[in-house]
């Protein structure tokens, strides 16, 4: 008979109230139960004494016995000091992205770390390329008039034509 330390829930709809139990692992959720340990309300404030209520002595006899704690109760019996923690993940391993989308998410990130590198090499030459675009600018201005008189031109002809 492999035994657990879990939560049943009790309470009204959206109002939860747990109760520490210490139940075998094939029995329901709200089932039947072997012992009661202590009471847990996540509606009360954090630091508030009612928010968790646990007999300590019978937790450590029932541990000592072989019970397995849940996740959920580990990490509050870590706080008394009866369990190592727990490492609860942010994003639990079955909803992790996989291999595929690492690897793609990874090429992207390069990529969006790639062009400030390129950027960077760009712009040492850019600061000798200056001199040489005032010498180019100085050029196509002689030839800018000769344009514009040309496009006057042809909007007279068009005037003409109308």
């Amino acid at each position: 008979m492999a035994l657990k330390i879990r939560l049943s829930r009790g309470g009204a709809k959206k109002r939860p109230f747990y109760k520490i139990v210490v139940a075998e692992s094939l029995s329901p959720r709200d089932g039947k139960f072997i012992e009661r340990l202590g009471s847990y309300n996540p509606m009360v404030a954090k630091d508030h004494a009612e928010r968790l209520i646990l007999d300590v002595e019978r937790a450590k006899y029932w541990l000592s016995k072989g019970a397995q704690p849940t996740l959920r109760v580990a990490k509050m019996l870590s706080s008394d000091g009866l369990v190592k923690a727990p490492v609860i993940r942010d994003q639990p391993i079955k909803s992790a992205p996989g291999k595929k989308r690492q690897e793609r998410e990874a090429e992207a990130s390069e990529k969006s770390a790639a062009p400030p590198e390129e950027a960077a090499v760009e712009e040492a030459p850019a600061a000798e390329a200056p001199v040489e675009e005032a010498v180019v600018e100085e050029e196509p201005a002689a030839e800018a008039p000769v344009e514009k008189a040309a496009v006057e031109e042809t909007k007279t002809e068009e005037d003409k034509k109308e």
